[in-house]
């Protein structure tokens, strides 16, 4: 057993009865971290992104305007706040790798 534990047996075997509850209370936090810790999926750190208008979008697909505007259902990086249409910087970067395709306006660059 860990040193850490060991302590903590002997304070539980020495601990005057009416304190028990408190130290009981004190280990089911100890053991609810660990099993937290145990049973939570590990956290991707968060990639900044940045919100592009259609011409900046447009650029970096290697498409046209128009073609955005008409597609734009077609792209799960596009957001709309209101009437403004954007897209998502990093969604356009994973599309672009995923499907490894290069336009020939994206060839020029």
């Amino acid at each position: 057993m860990r040193n850490e534990l060991q302590i903590v047996l002997m304070t539980a075997q020495e601990l005057p009865k009416d304190e028990l509850p408190a130290l009981l209370g004190e280990l089911e936090q100890v053991r609810c971290t660990a099993l937290a810790r145990l049973t939570s999926a590990p956290v991707a750190p968060q990639e900044s992104d940045e919100l592009l208008n259609v011409t900046a979008a447009a650029g970096r697909l290697g498409t046209s305007r128009d073609y955005l505007y008409r597609h734009h259902r077609d792209f799960p990086f596009t957001r709309r706040l209101g009437r403004k249409l954007l897209f998502s910087a990093a969604g356009i970067e994973k599309h672009i790798r995923q499907t490894n395709v290069l336009t020939p306006r994206r060839q020029k660059h």
